[in-house]
C-alpha cells in the first residue's frame, strides 16, 4: 500500500489583495530564514500573505504579520505563527530597494510565496505604490469587461 504524502507538490500562495491595493513597480525573488516545522507548515500551504509587510531594520530586510500556521505533527518544539522572518537578498538588491523604500508612498509587500525545484521556500517581494479610488475602479472595470468576452466566447 502506497504512503500518502500530506505535503503539497506545488506551493504557491498568492496574496490576492495586493495586486488590487498597489501597483508594483518592482519584483525581486527573496529566501526566507525558516525554523523546521515553518517550512512543514508551508509545504501544506498553510501561510496568509493577506497582512503582510516588509521592513527595513539594522540594513536586513524582514518581513511582518506573516502568519504561518503551527505545524501539526509538531509536538514541544513548534514555532510562533507571526514573527519578523529574516529575508535573504543580493547586497545589491538590497541597497537598491532601501533606497527606493525610502520614497514617499512606496512600500515592499509580499506578493507569493512558493517552493521551487529545489524544494527550498521563496518569496516574491515587489516595491508597490497604492492604487488610488479611481484607479481599483477602473481594474474592477476592466475584470468585468475581460469577463463578459469570456461569457460570449463559450455561447
Amino acid at each position: 500500500m502506497a504512503k500518502s504524502n500530506r505535503f503539497e507538490k506545488f506551493v504557491n500562495i498568492k496574496n490576492k489583495k495586493a495586486n488590487f491595493e498597489f501597483e508594483f513597480i518592482d519584483t525581486y525573488v527573496t529566501g526566507l530564514m525558516l525554523t523546521g516545522t515553518e517550512i512543514k507548515s508551508i509545504r501544506e500551504s498553510k501561510v496568509s500573505l493577506t497582512e503582510a509587510f516588509c521592513i527595513f531594520l539594522d540594513g536586513e530586510l524582514y518581513i511582518r504579520q506573516m502568519h504561518i500556521a503551527p505545524y501539526s505533527m509538531a509536538a514541544s518544539y513548534n514555532h510562533v505563527a507571526v514573527r519578523d522572518r529574516k529575508l535573504l537578498l543580493k547586497k545589491k538588491e538590497m541597497e537598491k530597494l532601501e533606497t527606493k523604500s525610502a520614497e514617499k508612498g512606496l512600500a515592499i509587500i509580499p506578493v507569493r510565496i512558493f517552493i521551487n525545484d529545489r524544494g527550498l521556500a521563496k518569496l516574491e517581494i515587489a516595491l508597490a505604490r497604492g492604487k488610488k479610488t479611481h484607479d481599483k475602479r477602473q481594474d474592477l472595470k476592466e475584470k468585468d469587461a475581460k469577463r463578459e468576452l469570456q461569457r460570449m466566447a463559450f455561447d
